[in-house]
């Protein structure tokens, strides 16, 4: 009898296991996450979107997920999409990635989930999603940076998602050859894969317990204007319910690629002469190339390339701006903000006429914030003193203060408290949690430590 009562109590705590993190199927085959540091989040770690764009997808829209058996257990991230990197000396070397890099890849095209066990395989919970787009320049940049993690968001009823998506040379080179081979239009391919990405989640979030139809885009710098092309892309714009835009300028700001309306020719003709002085002239010779040949491309060319994304008439049929302007982007709720020592071009005036331009097209309104907390740390050389820099954000909105070397106050844990709600209230409701701004009530909420 006592062995019996053993066994059924084991059985039973088995079950509970596995209902706490049960395998999921999803496109290309089953997963299981693992439990995150947090008690009751699960994260997935590295699970491909895409087949590997490697061979003879160097350069092509992503494929299809290549199917694999058994169950995937995730609990390793995917390696990073190659990249110069910001090396340690510089200030973003020192303030993000003092520990190194993890491994590149061109097989770089994986996501990574954080959720509540307790949605797991409910389709019926229907928690609000939320994709994240890391900057870098388009250059530079991963999904799984020290300052990105869901355990925060996860905490608060909020899906998160990250991902990595091809960059520089490999994501944004345009060629004439590359062109004739692809519908007259080539590059772009870093920005197709964040479709992809986008479409993945539409299609899978619901075995997490997510909803598709409640989708918030965000991203910062390079990822905020991403943002913007993903809201008036044809391709994606359906499928997302809200948007935050951090640090990515608003209409008639500094952007990458959505507010360039450079033709394609040109920027075939520029990839053309970085490939020809290589002495690559033929696709064949291009996609054989190494990784690294191919990173140093425009350098060994002497030439400065413009690796971002850009209107092909395919996905990008406008410009952001003219398209905002016009009140042709994706009629939803918008988030949008800056630090206060921000970049040049990525705040100020911008930011108040989307802002504005919003209040009187649509009844989905913008919500304008301002970060000016000067983080701690640099007080021993306040001419060296940064302040609110570019990307400064980034510790407080995801809750990630106890992963930086920065003497972090408790006021700046309250602080950061306060910025993760503000977040994924507006990827709950719509509304971070102060008015709208408009011409007549110009609301801009401040984030600083009291």
């Amino acid at each position: 009898m006592k062995k019996a009562i053993i066994i059924a109590a084991a059985v039973a705590i088995a079950a509970g296991c596995a209902q706490k993190n049960p395998v999921l199927e999803v496109t290309g085959g089953k997963i299981q996450g693992v439990e995150s540091e947090t008690p009751g989040i699960v994260v997935y770690k590295g699970i491909p979107y895409a087949a590997p764009p490697t061979g003879e997808l160097r350069w092509q829209a992503p494929q299809p997920v290549v199917a694999w058996e058994g169950v995937k257990v995730a609990d390793t991230f995917g390696p990073i999409c190659p990249q110069p990197g910001n090396k340690p000396g510089t200030f973003y070397g020192d303030e993000f990635y003092w520990q190194g890099t993890p491994e590149e890849s061109e097989d770089c095209l994986y996501l990574n989930v954080w959720a509540p066990a307790s949605s797991l395989g409910n389709a019926g919970a229907k928690l609000p999603v939320a994709m994240w787009v890391h900057g870098g320049a388009f250059m530079n940049g991963y999904g799984t940076e020290v300052t990105m993690d869901g355990e925060a968001w996860a905490e608060r009823g909020v899906i998160l998602v990250t991902i990595n998506y091809r960059l520089g040379n490999l994501g944004f080179l345009s060629h004439p050859l590359l062109s004739e081979e692809q519908g007259g239009r080539s590059g772009n391919y870093g920005m197709l894969d964040q479709v992809a990405a986008l479409e993945w989640i539409y299609k899978n979030i619901s075995a997490f317990g997510g909803d598709p139809e409640n989708i918030t885009i965000l991203g910062q710098s390079a990822g905020a204007m991403s943002i913007k092309n993903l809201v008036t892309s044809p391709l994606s714009k359906d499928m997302v319910a809200k948007a935050i835009i951090q640090s990515g300028g608003g209409i008639g700001g500094a952007n990458l690629g959505g507010g360039n309306d450079t033709p394609q020719a040109v920027y075939d003709a520029q990839g053309k002469a970085i490939m020809d002085a290589n002495g690559w002239t033929t696709l064949e010779q291009m996609r054989n190339a190494s990784t690294a040949e191919i990173l140093g491309a425009a350098a060994k060319a002497g030439r400065f390339a413009m690796l971002s994304p850009h209107p092909d008439g395919y996905f990008m049929t406008e410009d952001f701006n003219a398209a905002a302007a016009a009140g042709r982007i994706a009629d939803i709720p918008y988030m949008i903000g800056c630090t206060s020592q921000d970049m040049g071009g990525l705040g100020g005036e911008s930011i108040n006429t989307f802002c504005k331009v919003r209040s009187e097209q649509s009844e989905h309104p913008a919500y304008q914030y301002f970060f000016q907390r000067n983080l701690p740390g640099d007080d021993d050389d306040p001419a060296k003193d940064p302040g609110a820099f570019h990307s400064s954000e980034l510790w407080y909105m995801f809750g990630t203060l106890d992963k930086s070397w920065r003497p972090f106050t408790e006021g700046d844990y309250a602080l950061s408290a306060q910025m993760v709600d503000a977040w994924t209230s507006f990827c709950k409701t719509g509304n971070p949690g102060w008015d709208a701004y408009t011409a007549e009530n110009p609301v801009v909420q401040v984030f600083d430590v009291k």
